[in-house]
């Protein structure tokens, strides 16, 4: 599956994101507008058409500002997330984790990588729902537990090498009430959502520091910016992975003198997986989230994402509104999880009954209630 376009439309159909790309890439592209307003302003013939159409002219000068604007925004943000510095990726030689890839988004993205011939290493408590390319290895393992990731992060170097680039994808959801959350519901929620991140990167990070290359992508969510009722602590887990990107980001210069090992932070929407089925909004295609992600494993740059695209104007922002927006815009949004029925996989280490069985040692997918 090739990675599309940006000029192709969305899985999803004309959206806010599709009209605000074309608008990006036209009426706000300075390719487009500066040879246009250089014309009206210095050519003969093009100052007669500027001369007779004031008002456009206008316009079109007024597009062009902020064209350039936004492109100077954009070099700051790109310069400044990667540390003034620059470094190549030889795809040949780079080896890629992705954990919780053996379905859902890690699936797209697994297949992605594995396109293109990378090696890749997946982490997983779920054996693969596909079969592995031949650049792809199974790597079984149980991210609730440290000793377990510690046996993983070993099997891998001394198989494949170290990594180069981990990607911290795996997720679970409970979907219930604060009042109605058990200790088991908190410790697999957080532990995979959360404190799997630090085990990881714990294992990965010191081989990058140390060649000051590689790349920790982090994948939150926008319920790391906007907490609904029934998944308050799937919200609190995603705000604390997004807190682990920024203050990586930071460590990594500021402590470990790593400027070109690079942070990826994808913060996206619903998106169509077992996990979030039933959740009531406008949703995202699993491969649109999965390309993005790639393209900027690709790019080998640091990045903050948000899909939508639009939401970035509201979603992180949320908490500079008035309180009145704040609260209301959180209560509306319990209509939305009244239909969830999603789906995880358990972790071995847990242990519960169902069904008049004890359940142990085993991957079964189970109802999120």
């Amino acid at each position: 599956m090739p990675i599309r376009s940006e000029w192709s439309l969305a899985r999803e159909g004309v959206t806010g994101d599709t009209l605000a790309r074309l608008v990006k890439l036209t009426a706000l592209n300075p390719l487009f507008t500066l040879p246009l307003f250089l014309a009206g302003k210095y050519t003969i013939d093009g100052g007669r058409v500027a001369a007779d159409h004031v008002t456009a002219f206008k316009y079109l000068k007024t597009l062009l500002i902020l064209g350039l604007a936004d492109k100077v925004s954009q070099w700051l943000d790109n310069a400044v997330t990667n540390n003034w510095t620059n470094d190549t990726y030889v795809w040949s030689q780079e080896i890629v984790v992705v954990t919780g890839g053996s379905d859902g988004i890690g699936k797209i993205v697994v297949h992605l990588l594995a396109e293109k011939g990378i090696q890749v290493a997946v982490l997983d408590v779920q054996e693969l729902t596909y079969e592995a390319p031949p650049s792809v290895r199974f790597f079984h393992c149980d991210l609730t537990s440290p000793a377990s990731i510690n046996e993983a992060a070993s099997s891998i170097r001394s198989t494949l090498g170290a990594p180069t680039i981990l990607i911290n994808n795996a997720g679970v959801a409970r979907g219930k009430t604060i009042l109605s959350t058990t200790e088991r519901d908190l410790n697999l929620t957080f532990k995979v959502n959360t404190l799997a991140h630090y085990y990881l990167v714990q294992q990965f990070l010191p081989s990058m520091v140390e060649r000051n290359h590689g790349m920790i992508v982090t994948i939150a969510s926008l319920a790391g910016y906007i907490t609904a009722p029934s998944m308050v602590d799937y919200a609190a887990s995603k705000s604390a992975a997004v807190a682990f990107h920024e203050g990586l980001s930071a460590e990594l210069v500021t402590h470990y003198k790593a400027p070109r090992v690079r942070t990826v932070l994808m913060c996206q929407g619903y998106t169509r997986t077992k996990l979030f089925e039933g959740f009531e909004s406008k949703s995202l295609f699993p491969e649109t989230v999965a390309e993005e992600i790639v393209k900027a494993v690709l790019d080998g740059r640091s990045k903050h994402l948000v899909l939508p695209e639009l939401t970035w104007a509201v979603a992180p922002r949320l908490r500079g509104f008035p309180l009145w927006m704040q609260y209301g815009a959180r209560k509306r949004m319990d209509n939305m999880m009244r239909g969830w029925k999603g789906r995880q996989v358990v972790q071995p280490s847990e242990k519960e009954e169902r069904d008049g069985k004890r359940v142990e040692d085993s991957t079964i997918l189970v109802d999120g209630e």
